[in-house]
């Protein structure tokens, strides 16, 4: 694919090709679309809200931000097309021929498309003139009837001031294009087990995190777990450390749940000694102090969601934002390879050893890296 990171451009066809599976909305699902698409509009014009409200205390976030709902945007307008029969290549490509736009030609990096076409707005308004014009060209579409015939020219009318927001703005679009692609095919396709990261396959065994591992957690009358690896106790005793207790003690099995599924945790490096030290600077970067503060912090921060959501009891999904909350967590970290799907299942895997694990006051985690499981199995008993 000419995509991000592969190429400086990013084919449309290929776009609409690659988010088409992500899209799980019947084909006659019309309402829900035009909700997307405006409630995404909607986000873009906050997000240059909040650049002017906060300024500089958001400015590092601005173009972050930006580029991830122009693409959400431009993702329902995608689906919007399909429903209606019409190409979104075709579409921008009818705009972009109206004789509006400044039109240059231009060498291009890419040695199969050596000559290019530099197309530009010619008479460029601020981006919060733009954008207001996008939240009414996107309100038109609210009431029109879905025909290709009536809905046509106001889908061209739309792309013609999105890509004025895309110019405004000044962010990439093959930046916009390849972020949204990254984000919902990772969060709504499975992917190829091959595909899926390894952090330390190249490391020495001993310090790789165990390919499969069994950790014994027992409760003793004062209220603290122990933890015990080949019949070794590792770690600090634990307590729920709050005044209502929750079962926060036995929070470690979402460090096993992350090493076994998302083949990554500081904090299980850390207790069992297995850091990848042979490189230091994995070791500075990845395995030391700060990594294992954010491994304790997302762990935590999930489960302050999950108390709202009897810790996922009965659910097969976790929310979208949570999982982009946590994307951004840990962003400059080896884990933000992962895909979205691949932390959703940590998290309800990690979620339903927890509970049995509160229920019971203990029990054995039984973690599997090559089959990215987790299980829970009673102290004496069965495995569940």
């Amino acid at each position: 694919m000419t995509g991000a990171g592969k190429s400086p451009h990013v084919l449309l066809s290929e776009y609409e090709k690659a988010v088409a599976p992500t899209d799980r909305f019947l084909d006659t699902d019309v309402t829900p679309i035009l909700l997307g698409l405006f409630g995404e509009v909607g986000s873009v014009m906050s997000t240059s809200k909040k650049l002017h409200r906060e300024k500089g205390a958001f400015a590092g976030g601005y173009m972050r931000d930006v580029e991830e709902e122009l693409g959400d945007t431009l993702w329902y307008v995608a689906a919007l097309c399909r429903r209606l029969k019409l190409s979104l290549a075709d579409l921008f490509a009818e705009v972009l021929g109206s004789g509006n736009y400044a039109v240059h030609i231009a060498a291009n990096s890419d040695p199969r498309h050596p000559v290019a076409q530099v197309i530009s707005a010619s008479d460029l308004a601020p981006l919060d003139t733009v954008l207001l014009r996008l939240g009414e060209r996107s309100a038109r579409l609210l009431g029109v009837e879905m025909e290709a015939k009536t809905a046509k020219p106001l889908l061209l009318d739309f792309i013609a001031v999105y890509i004025e927001a895309l110019q405004a703005s000044g962010v990439p679009f093959s930046t916009v294009l390849g972020g949204n692609i990254t984000k919902v095919t990772g969060r709504f396709l499975k992917p190829a087990a091959e595909d899926l990261p390894d952090f330390d396959s190249t490391f020495p065994s001993e310090e790789q995190l165990p390919r499969t591992f069994e950790i014994q957690i027992t409760q003793r009358p004062n209220g603290r777990s122990y933890l015990r690896w080949h019949g070794v106790f590792i770690g600090d005793p634990l307590s729920d450390n709050i005044a209502d207790p929750d079962g926060y003690r036995f929070h470690d099995v979402f460090h096993f749940a992350n090493a076994a599924i998302l083949h990554w945790s500081p904090t299980f490096r850390a207790l069992i000694k297995h850091k990848r030290k042979s490189k230091p600077e994995v070791d500075e970067a990845q395995d030391s102090g700060r990594a294992i503060v954010v491994d304790e912090g997302v762990s935590a921060y999930i489960f302050s969601h999950a108390k709202t959501l009897n810790f996922f009891e009965g659910q097969n999904s976790v929310s979208f934002d949570l999982l982009k909350a946590i994307q951004n967590f840990v962003r400059g970290y080896e884990v933000e390879q992962c895909p979205l799907n691949l932390w959703e299942k940590a998290i309800l895997q990690g979620f339903e050893v927890f509970r049995q694990m509160r229920l019971n006051n203990g029990g054995i985690v039984i973690g599997n890296r090559d089959e990215r499981t987790i299980r829970y199995k009673q102290l004496g008993g069965e495995r569940t």
